[in-house]
Order: C-alpha cells, then structure tokens, then sequence
C-alpha cells in the first residue's frame, strides 16, 4: 500500500547498507562482519557512566565459517 513520507535527512550509508522508502519485495544486503568489543564499548548517550574494573574480550572462534554470503546481482 502506497504510503505518503515527509521529508528524510540521510547523513551515510555503509557499503553494504540498504536503504529504503516505498514499496519493497525484499531486502538483502551483501555483507558480513564480525565485531569483537568489550564491556561498554557500544554504550551511546549523555552523561554515561561505566564502570569496568575488569573486562576481558575472548576473541577464539573455532568455527571455519561463520557467515557464507552467496551475491547475487
């Protein structure tokens, strides 16, 4: 169903973001990551407080593949 949008600001998109407004059938974005971060890395806001006296990030991954992404254009 057709929808009516008022105005939108876009300040980035990532390579491999997928944006859209409007009628869609599907969305796939193309790309994978893995992220490694600690206690409180991601924490966003005003007047944070954290408090990490110890913090330990295990990076070991025995896995071979973690996400297989098969690009179709």
């Amino acid at each position: 169903m057709p929808a009516i949008v008022g105005a939108v600001k876009v300040i980035s998109i990532g390579s491999s973001g997928v944006f859209n407004i409007g009628d869609v059938f599907t969305l796939s974005p193309s790309g994978t990551a893995k992220t490694f971060a600690g206690a409180g890395s991601f924490n966003t806001g005003d007047y944070l407080k954290v408090r990490n006296f110890h913090s330990v990030t295990k990076t070991y991954d025995q896995d071979a593949n973690d996400s297989n992404v098969n690009s179709v254009l």
